[in-house]
């Protein structure tokens, strides 16, 4: 009785859902993590951290709360890159842009998770580089990305001030390989090998309501 009460609760859950991406105020996505590190992977798109927040309250004070444990968090935000942004531009009113800023997650088989951070060593310090030299750097790093397009899709967000990490990366694939094939790329890119420093990856498949009844069954 609990897993039907549950699957309606999901379903009744899933129309709120759609009518906040429709109106591009929000997005949801729901993944079964590969690994003992979790075993779901809820991601939430909010525009405030206030509207982020009720959406975690709720889901603590749900029946299902019960039944879980936290084990990890990341809040970030997704935005505009500086080396990308048109000058003196309105970024919503370039539709591309704007899509980029609120993005409605894909429904993709797979995800991969990560957080990440620019380094600052001697040498190889992101920060005491200059904006045109960061620019430079940040434009072969994205070609690399570029070649994955239509296999990949990237969400890159910012968390400085807001988590551990500075960035997050969040990639989305029907199909698990090119995960590896993106990465293993980047990592030879002299963005990622004399600037990147990586927190723990969390790879998952989706999970429909339906597959989340089953996952709990017990």
């Amino acid at each position: 009785m609990l897993f039907k009460c549950l699957f309606k609760r999901l379903q009744d859950q899933r129309i709120v859902v759609l009518a906040v991406e429709s109106r591009m105020e929000g997005s949801l996505a729901m993944y079964a993590v590969v690994g003992q590190k979790a075993d779901i992977m809820f991601i939430n798109l909010r525009e405030t951290l206030e509207e982020l927040n009720s959406v975690e309250n709720a889901f603590n004070r749900s029946g299902f709360a019960k039944f879980v444990k936290p084990v990890y968090s990341y809040v970030n935000i997704v935005e505009l890159s500086s080396y990308l942004a048109p000058p003196g531009s309105d970024p919503m009113q370039v539709p591309e842009v704007a899509a980029r800023l609120k993005p409605i997650l894909p429904k993709a088989k797979h995800i991969c998770f990560y957080p990440m951070n620019k380094r600052r060593m001697l040498n190889d310090n992101w920060y005491m580089l200059s904006l045109e030299e960061r620019k430079n750097f940040m434009r072969s790093h994205g070609m690399i990305g570029r070649n994955y397009a239509g296999k990949v899709k990237q969400i890159i967000t910012g968390s400085v001030g807001f988590d551990d990490w500075e960035w997050g990366v969040t990639l989305f694939a029907d199909e698990s390989l090119q995960f590896k094939k993106l990465v293993y790329e980047m990592r030879f890119d002299e963005t990622s090998a004399r600037f990147g420093e990586f927190g723990r990856f969390y790879v998952g498949n989706i999970l429909t309501p339906g597959g989340l009844t089953e996952l709990l069954n017990v």
